[in-house]
């Protein structure tokens, strides 16, 4: 049984039974005894754990997992300290400089927007070594849809951040008129410039939030 220690057990409370679910923790059992699999299997939910659903004020949806050793820990975009800054989050923290003049910086760690009420959340939660993508049939799209669907019945005002194609698949289940989506290009190098740059999305989702009378986001907390 999955145990998030907030709001989200109640929230899902038999999300975890469901024979999909099942499924996919069968496919898990056997993928991290036979290969290596990210985050550890201990981090794999740290995105609710981190970011109750009563606090949720911003959702960042990513793709699925960082695949690299010691990349990966639970939080979309994000990797701890001491691990080289990827490059979609290179290109992220551009945008945050060119946005609201946030200084970039020295490490990749967003745990401090989490526990602001970031929530940062993968569509698939794990992934093989060295493969992305390799997990994101075995049931995970499920999982995650369902954890909009909820986020979407919240009436707290809550802004949904998408990019690329795999997030903005998501946007179906967001219809609720408290909420506020915004979506661009993938920061990846690949398509950043395809208008991810100059899209603002850090100074809209604050203003959005103070506009509904809710306490804004402080993003430079990573340089804290």
């Amino acid at each position: 049984m999955v145990h998030l220690e907030n709001d989200w057990d109640i929230i899902l409370d038999g999300e975890f039974e469901k024979d999909y679910y099942k499924s996919i923790r069968a496919v898990l059992k056997r993928e991290y005894f036979s290969r290596t699999v990210f985050p550890p299997m201990h981090d794999i939910f740290n995105a609710l754990k981190y970011t109750p659903y009563s606090e949720t004020k911003v959702v960042i949806l990513g793709q699925d997992p960082y695949h690299e050793v010691g990349q990966a820990h639970g939080l979309s975009f994000s990797v701890k300290k001491g691990i080289r800054i990827p490059p979609s989050l290179v290109n992220i923290y551009k945008e945050l400089n060119d946005d609201i003049g946030m200084s970039i910086p020295n490490h990749g760690e967003l745990t401090s927007w989490a526990k602001q009420g970031v929530l940062l959340l993968n569509a698939t939660l794990t992934v093989r070594e060295g493969q992305a993508n390799s997990h994101s049939q075995i049931g995970w799209a499920t999982f995650t849809d369902e954890v909009i669907k909820k986020l979407d019945k919240n009436d707290n005002p809550i802004v949904f951040i998408l990019w690329g194609a795999n997030a903005r698949s998501k946007k179906k289940y967001i219809t609720n008129k408290n909420h506020l989506v915004l979506e661009s290009a993938h920061p990846s190098p690949l398509s950043a410039h395809n208008g991810f740059f100059g899209s603002k999305p850090f100074s809209k989702a604050n203003s959005f939030l103070e506009s509904h009378g809710v306490t804004p986001i402080n993003w430079n907390s990573v340089n804290e």
